[in-house]
C-alpha cells in the first residue's frame, strides 16, 4: 500500500454552504477516484457542478491507495476503484451504498515517439536489454499487466525488464514519454490529448488482453449529493466516458 505516495489533484466547481460529514459545506461532495479516470471525471465534475450547483472535490490516485486512505478516515463521499477488489476492501469498512460497475478498459503498451528499442509486438516485452515500466502489484493496472503477460507466456522474461514500478498509471505515461524507459503497459485510455504525440501505442491481441471492471460507490455516511453524484456517472456521465474512450460497463 502507498497512502503517503498518491498523485492527488484537487478541483473546486460551483458554490456552497453549510456542513458535511468530510468538514466542508452541505452543496458539496468529495470523490476519490483511480487515476486513470483523470480527465473523464474533471469533465464529469464541471458537469455536475455547473449543473447543481455543487461543489465537487476530486483526489486522483491508484485505488489500492485511496482505499487504504479511506478506511484510515480520509474525508470522502464517494470512491470509484478500477478494480472491485479495492471496492471489495472499503464496502467491508467504512461501508458503501449504491454500489455499481460504470465503466470497462483494455490494456495497451505504449512505446516513446519513434519506438527506438523496435517493439513491434507484445511479445517483445519479453527480449533482453528492453526497459520496461508497470505499475507496483496492487494497484490494479499493474496486476492486469502482470495477468496479461502471463496470459502471453512471457512474465518471467519481462518482469525480468521491469525497470521500475509505478505508484500509478501515470507514472508509467511520465516515464516512457520521455524515452526514461522502452515501454509501458497502461488503459488505452491513458494515452489522451496531452501525450498523444509522445507515445505509439501497441495493442494486445484479444485473446490475452484483461479487461478492467470499474466500480463506483458512496461511501457510508457520505455528504447528501454522493448519491447524486453516483446517478450522474451512471446516467448523463457515461457519454463522457465514453468520450474519453472507456467501455461501457
Amino acid at each position: 500500500m502507498r497512502a503517503g505516495a498518491l498523485l492527488a489533484s484537487w478541483l473546486i466547481v460551483g458554490t456552497a454552504c453549510g456542513a458535511t460529514r468530510s468538514g466542508d459545506t452541505t452543496d458539496a461532495v468529495t470523490v476519490f477516484a483511480a487515476a486513470s479516470l483523470t480527465e473523464a471525471f474533471t469533465r464529469i465534475a464541471d458537469e455536475y457542478g455547473e449543473l447543481h450547483g455543487v461543489e465537487v472535490r476530486l483526489s486522483f490516485g491508484p485505488s489500492d491507495g485511496l482505499a487504504t486512505q479511506i478506511q484510515e478516515g480520509a474525508p470522502a463521499d464517494v470512491f470509484a476503484s478500477a478494480s472491485p477488489k479495492w471496492m471489495d476492501a472499503v464496502a467491508e469498512d467504512p461501508g458503501v451504498t449504491d454500489r455499481a460497475d460504470f465503466a470497462r478498459n483494455i490494456l495497451v503498451v505504449i512505446v516513446p515517439a519513434g519506438d527506438p528499442a523496435g517493439i513491434v509486438t507484445v511479445g517483445d516485452l519479453g527480449e533482453p536489454g528492453i526497459k520496461l515500466v508497470l505499475a507496483a502489484e496492487g494497484v490494479p493496472v499493474g496486476d492486469y499487466a502482470r495477468e496479461m503477460l502471463a496470459n502471453a507466456g512471457i512474465a518471467e522474461e519481462a518482469l525480468a525488464n521491469v525497470v521500475s514500478n509505478e505508484d500509478d498509471v501515470k507514472g508509467i505515461v511520465q516515464k516512457v514519454a520521455p524515452g526514461e524507459a522502452d515501454a509501458g503497459i497502461v488503459y488505452r485510455t491513458d494515452v489522451t490529448a496531452s501525450v498523444v504525440e509522445d507515445v505509439e501505442t501497441i495493442d494486445v491481441p484479444d485473446d490475452i488482453n484483461v479487461v478492467a471492471v470499474y466500480q463506483i460507490a458512496a461511501l457510508d455516511g457520505a455528504a447528501q449529493h454522493a448519491r447524486g453524484f453516483v446517478e450522474y456517472v451512471l446516467g448523463p456521465g457515461q457519454e463522457t466516458l465514453r468520450g474519453s474512450s472507456f467501455l461501457p460497463p
